[in-house]
């Protein structure tokens, strides 16, 4: 009865969980189709002048007001941040209220079903971030963005939150000695007086508004070669043009090749690696990926590479698939983190991939010691606090390192494209997840989501061994030993290893109570016992033996 009434508080909890959804003031009666930025930038001045012509489709006919994100200029802000000059709806000029960094504008006559209006916003500030203006690490001037999670309203009215996805285009005017790079294809550069210089670019895939990017440097740029006829680029430097060339020769169109075959077709115009200042390790800005400018070594080495291949992993798992809220993050980050793995077991062995989850498992057990209530889906808000932890990468790709030895390569592949085939340039959720790897492995899942991604404890296993000579058996005692009342059910692994026999038998049991007793038959007395030989369990295991 104690087993009974476990399992279905566990179900219950399932369900509670995923009814979590994070704060933000979502309108569910627009949809943002596309966002076009005219940006002036100087170098006599941080100031941006900006112009935002943005295309909404109205899904109601009661509407009369749009909000929009866009952070006040303050003087908090030590009179940074944006100032709304005036608001254009439809050719006419309309009222508007800009406040506590939300931007509300108001319609006059509700707005008609299914169509698409036209707003134009003018603006101007110095952001107070968002957009960094500044040095490289050589002293040179540049202008980049970071608008993760939710910082692209310090410089662009958006709807800031991932539920929506919008095409987009950037025109931005710049002093000539400048490079601009961003989204999409670059339809236009022209040199329009002595002194600037037009860009412009458009990305007619949509993203989340954290996705958008914008790198305005004086950039050294190599066309490296084509992936399915797009543009694979690289934008370094001048200073670093030889290392930077050679740094992002590789594995891009390796990986790029991989993720096709495994999941499904890359959804971008092109895809440039990028040096910037703006962030330290990598930025999965999509179809034009930001790398820190110290990553640039000249060396090729192993972390670079592997930022390569995780943020090349986000233009499918983040960028293409979305999560609907910050609650489901792990779809973007520990999807990210497992196809890393995943790649790195393709192309460099076996080993590499299990060393990198051995990795990824102390990590997950160093982490869960500072944060014991961290779990991986929870109700959170980019408004209000951290949306991930290093848990949400690491822990989140040991999730999908376990299902897809529970339902079986195959069947996880086939799931995983079913998923990216139907949510393909939209959003979605944990349990829609859920519902794909359920018809590919036609098994209930809900309670394996439920104890590794709704719970916060780790698994922790202590446990010994004993031959019984007279029935030729060996005997292994398991505990649970987890601080909570928490009780997994989990698959657990020993490879028994008789002396003189270098080919050890395997054995396989359920573990699903808190302590549990499992007997494997020997011809002889072990020389030893491996319990999860294969690195299967995220568990922190004592097993020896007694």
């Amino acid at each position: 009865m104690k087993y009974k009434i476990i399992i279905v508080t566990t179900l219950l909890n399932f369900f509670i969980c995923n009814c979590f959804a994070d704060n933000y003031p979502r309108n569910y009666s627009i949809d943002i189709i596309h966002y076009a930025f005219d940006l002036k930038l100087s170098d006599n001045t941080d100031e941006i002048l900006g112009k935002a012509t943005i295309q909404i489709l109205f899904k109601t006919n009661d509407s009369r007001q749009i909000r929009l994100d866009l952070v006040n200029k303050t003087s908090e802000r030590s009179d940074k941040g944006m100032v709304v000059e005036s608001v254009m709806y439809n050719n006419a000029k309309v009222a508007f209220t800009h406040q506590q960094d939300a931007l509300f504008i108001q319609l006059g006559s509700p707005a008609e079903k299914d169509k698409i209006s036209t707003v134009i916003i003018q603006y101007r500030g110095v952001p107070a971030d968002g957009l960094r203006i500044g040095p490289t690490k050589y002293g040179d001037r540049s202008f980049f963005n970071e608008n993760w999670p939710n910082r692209a309203r310090h410089w662009l009215p958006t709807v800031d939150h991932p539920y929506d996805k919008a095409t987009s285009e950037f025109i931005v005017t710049a002093p000539v000695k400048y490079k601009v790079v961003s989204n999409g294809l670059l339809l236009e550069e022209s040199q329009i007086n002595k002194e600037f210089k037009l860009t412009h670019w458009k990305q007619s895939v949509p993203v989340s508004s954290w996705l958008f990017v914008l790198g305005v440097a004086e950039f050294a740029v190599q066309n490296v070669g084509e992936f399915d006829r797009k543009s694979i680029q690289t934008w370094v430097y001048p200073k670093d043009r030889e290392a930077g060339f050679y740094d992002f020769a590789n594995p891009t169109k390796q990986v790029l090749q991989f993720y096709t075959d495994y999941v499904g077709p890359y959804a971008y115009e092109k895809l440039a690696n990028i040096q910037t200042p703006s962030v330290n390790g990598g930025m999965e800005t999509s179809s034009a990926i930001f790398y820190g400018e110290n990553l640039v070594t000249g060396k090729a080495d192993t972390r670079l590479r592997n930022v390569v291949i995780h943020e090349i992993a986000h233009q499918w798992f983040g960028n293409a698939v979305t999560e609907s809220t910050w609650d489901d993050a792990w779809l973007s980050e520990g999807f990210a983190t497992f196809f890393t793995l995943l790649f790195q077991e393709n192309a460099y062995g076996y080993e590499e991939y299990i060393e990198g989850l051995k990795k990824a498992r102390k990590t997950v057990f160093d982490l869960q010691k500072k944060d014991t209530s961290f779990s991986i889906v929870a109700n959170r808000s980019a408004e209000t606090g951290p949306v991930t932890s290093g848990l949400t990468y690491q822990k989140g790709a040991w999730v999908l390192h376990m299902l897809r030895e529970r339902i079986g390569h195959d069947n996880f592949r086939k799931g995983i494209q079913a998923y990216y085939r139907k949510y393909f340039n939209a959003n979605a959720t944990t349990n829609d997840f859920i519902v794909e790897m359920e018809k590919a492995s036609d098994q209930n899942l809900k309670p394996f989501f439920n104890q590794w991604l709704n719970n916060p404890d780790i698994l922790k296993i202590t446990g010994d061994w004993k031959y019984d000579a007279k029935s030729k058996q060996v005997v292994i005692n398991l505990k649970q030993v987890q601080t909570s009342d928490v009780v997994f059910e989990v698959p657990v692994e020993f490879q028994v290893y008789e002396a003189g026999n270098k080919t050890p038998l395997n054995a396989k049991f359920i573990f699903n109570t808190k302590s549990n007793q499992f007997t494997v038959s020997v011809s002889a007395k072990p020389a030893h016992i491996v319990m999860d030989p294969r690195t299967v369990l995220l568990a922190d295991i004592d097993f020896r033996e007694k």
